[in-house]
């Protein structure tokens, strides 16, 4: 799962327990499957040029098989660049709060008193919407998970409130 659960405890005078949460969008082409892929698609891309090699039509047809090749390389660009965003969780007794990192936008940070805070799957931009919310504003968190992953997720969430209560 694009998620990660870390817990540390504080010394053992205190006993304060402390929950971080990572999020981030799952990406199913790494780095080197993408030189892979873009190699790939030119070497397939240019096997049509094999037969017009030496005349004019190779001039004409060569522009849009490189335009072709640059759109698939430009929008692959653009879905890594969109999955480094993360979402981080910081759980304790007196505090939760949560941290949203957007590439190109300032980091969004929100936080409240855990003891008000509910957990809510609702119908919204997403399927199984995951929000959190202390009744004065309510966040979305995970929206990049699949369904499955927000209903695991709320599971996890309400527990770990729950224990620290």
């Amino acid at each position: 799962m694009p998620y990660e659960w870390t817990q540390e405890t504080a010394p053992e005078d205190s006993g304060a327990v402390s929950h971080q949460l990572r999020l981030w969008p799952y990406r199913s082409l790494p780095r080197r499957g993408f030189v892979w892929f873009i190699g790939v698609t030119a070497g397939l891309m240019a096997l049509p040029l094999v037969a017009v090699l030496g005349s004019f039509v190779l001039w004409g047809l060569l522009p849009f098989i490189l335009l072709v090749i640059w759109g698939v390389w430009a929008a692959l660009q653009n879905s890594y660049r969109s999955g480094e965003t993360w979402e981080n969780l910081t759980l304790t007794r007196d505090q939760l709060r949560v941290r949203r990192h957007d590439p190109g936008r300032v980091d969004r940070d929100w936080q409240t008193n855990p003891y008000w805070v509910r957990v809510a799957l609702r119908d919204g931009p997403v399927e199984e919407y995951l929000t959190l919310t202390d009744g004065q504003r309510d966040i979305e968190l995970g929206s990049f998970l699949t369904p499955e992953e927000r209903r695991a997720l709320r599971d996890e969430i309400e527990q770990r409130l729950f224990s620290l209560r």
